[in-house]
């Protein structure tokens, strides 16, 4: 098969920033609100329930904040374990001010006890859930403290039995609320960081996968890299990413597919078809087995398949991609949008491609004749005499000139001419071996590069070349005179190669034309001169 799987990307750990360094700001005017609501609530409590003076409770506001800030500020000093220490310092000291500002403001029955809940909302919010949970545990020992030293004596008691008892119920209802909201807190806390941090992952992939797709020089590595990506993002565990040619999808690669076909035919209705034309993302909850019967056949089962348009002036591909069954049964609304985003970068991705492709063959292909061009054929000489050296295998070249071709010009115009050569083009195009290079070699002039062959066979395919030229099908009939040089014997380099080629070439025009000459022929011809 053609590929895989692009390479697994590597498991990275969430870049996210430390929430406790991010927010100092908030929770600084979180203890101002909590400092200047209980001096607010005392001051206007009756006087029969402030257990303390007003100018008391406000000096004891005013250590608390200062206390806060001062931890703070040292805090800016220091760096990792020494920094989250202080952190906890400062919430270690809300506490006991809570406490005492609740104790102080009314008690039970005062409103500050309230600003514990508001407190502990906060902190899970700013946070992190054990984050609230943790100042949870500290405000309940806190406030168990408070009303033990009461019952015990050492704060100003409750009164009689009637009064403790009831102290008692309103201190377990209140931490019954306290730790119902922490938890109900959490929990969505919870939920909502998961999805901060998969969206972040999510972008974070994005961005890799466009670092990745800047260096993917060919359609398929584009390929490979996208289902990749989409594969670690989202899970789906099947995928078929087809790519456009002449507004025909055809197979580039595929992962996880039941099917040993890569070159499918899909068929008008085909579901890829559709999402093709109409620009637009189908969601499928099965596939129809007569309209798509390669596509049910390579994801048998599936029941949740995405079929995206990758568009990029155009449409570039259509990528069809099914959840594993942990999705359960669907694809949310946030998982199909990202597969788009993913999509439209491997949209522009492949439309890059495609243009690098076409800039590349453009470099080594004749405008004319649309043969190799000279750079390509000395690209291939060198590749295969390295390969013929190595493996001391044989290596023959050839030079293909038309006979006559300037009074062809002369007599018929050079857009007759142009046309006569690329009509041989073709006819030389079909005469060779699929693995054979036939290149352009300058003005009329034609040059084959032959792997593996010896100077016998080389000479049976110059001569059959030279009766593609006579025979084919041109405005104008024309001949054509070959020479052929083979390696080692002929030259043990590309140049002392050629030379031997253009030498056995002139041979047979010195013999007549529309002939075919060898190297060691145009030797022994002029030794006998």
């Amino acid at each position: 098969m053609r590929i895989s799987r692009a390479a697994e990307t590597a498991f990275r750990p969430s870049r996210e920033l430390d929430p406790l360094r991010e927010r100092p700001l908030y929770l600084r005017l979180l203890r101002a609100v909590l400092a200047i609501t209980s001096v607010i609530y005392a001051a206007i409590l009756p006087g029969d329930q402030l257990r303390t003076s007003l100018p008391w409770l406000i000096a004891l506001s005013a250590g608390y904040l200062a206390a806060s800030l001062g931890i703070e500020a040292m805090s800016r000093w220091l760096t990792g374990g020494f920094y989250r220490w202080l952190f906890w310092a400062t919430l270690g000291l809300d506490g006991p001010f809570l406490g005492a500002a609740t104790y102080l403001s009314g008690g039970s029955t005062g409103p500050v006890r309230y600003l514990v809940l508001v407190y502990i909302t906060v902190i899970t919010l700013l946070g992190t859930a054990r984050t609230g949970l943790a100042c949870a545990v500290w405000q309940s020992i806190v406030q168990v403290a408070f009303f033990v030293a009461q019952w015990q004596g050492a704060l100003q008691g409750f009164g009689d039995s009637a009064a403790t008892h009831r102290e008692w119920v309103r201190l377990a209802a209140f931490l019954a609320a306290l730790w119902v909201l922490t938890c109900a807190t959490a929990i969505l806390a919870s939920i909502n960081q998961g999805e901060v941090r998969r969206r972040r992952d999510e972008l974070d992939r994005l961005v890799d996968l466009g670092r990745d797709l800047e260096n993917a020089e060919d359609a398929q590595t584009v390929g490979n890299l996208l289902l990749g990506a989409l594969g670690d993002a989202f899970g789906y565990d099947r995928m078929a990413l087809f790519e456009m040619r002449q507004e025909m999808p055809r197979l580039l690669t595929m992962y996880g597919l039941v099917t040993a076909d890569d070159d499918p035919e899909l068929a008008e209705a085909s579901v890829v078809r559709l999402a093709a034309r109409s620009r637009k993302t189908i969601h499928l909850k099965r596939i129809d087995a007569v309209a798509d019967e390669w596509l049910a056949a390579a994801m048998p089962g599936a029941h949740d398949v995405i079929v995206v348009p990758l568009l990029a002036d155009g449409v570039a591909g259509v990528l069809a991609a099914a959840l594993g069954p942990w999705a359960g049964g669907r694809s949310e609304q946030r998982v199909i949008a990202a597969t788009e985003r993913f999509a439209g970068h491997g949209a522009v991705a492949l439309r890059s491609a495609e243009l690098l492709s076409r800039v590349r063959q453009l470099a080594i292909t004749d405008g004319l004749t649309q043969l190799a061009n000279r750079r390509a054929f000395d690209r291939a000489l060198d590749r295969e005499m390295s390969r013929a050296a190595r493996a001391d295998g044989r290596l023959s070249v050839l030079l293909l000139d038309i006979d006559n071709f300037k009074a062809l010009n002369d007599a018929y115009g050079h857009i007759t001419g142009d046309m006569v050569l690329r009509q041989i083009s073709r006819a030389l195009q079909r005469t060779v071996r699929s693995y054979d290079t036939i290149a352009r070699y300058g003005g009329e002039e034609f040059a084959a590069v032959l792997p593996g062959c010896s100077a016998g066979l080389a000479l049976n395919l110059a001569d059959r070349l030279r009766l593609s030229v006579q025979d084919a099908a041109t405005d104008v009939k024309v001949t054509a005179s070959v020479g052929v040089a083979t390696f080692p014997f002929d030259g043990g380099d590309a140049a002392t190669l050629l030379r031997s080629a253009d030498r056995a070439l002139y041979a047979s025009k010195r013999a007549g034309r529309n002939r075919v000459r060898s190297a060691e022929q145009a030797r022994a011809e002029l030794s006998d001169q």
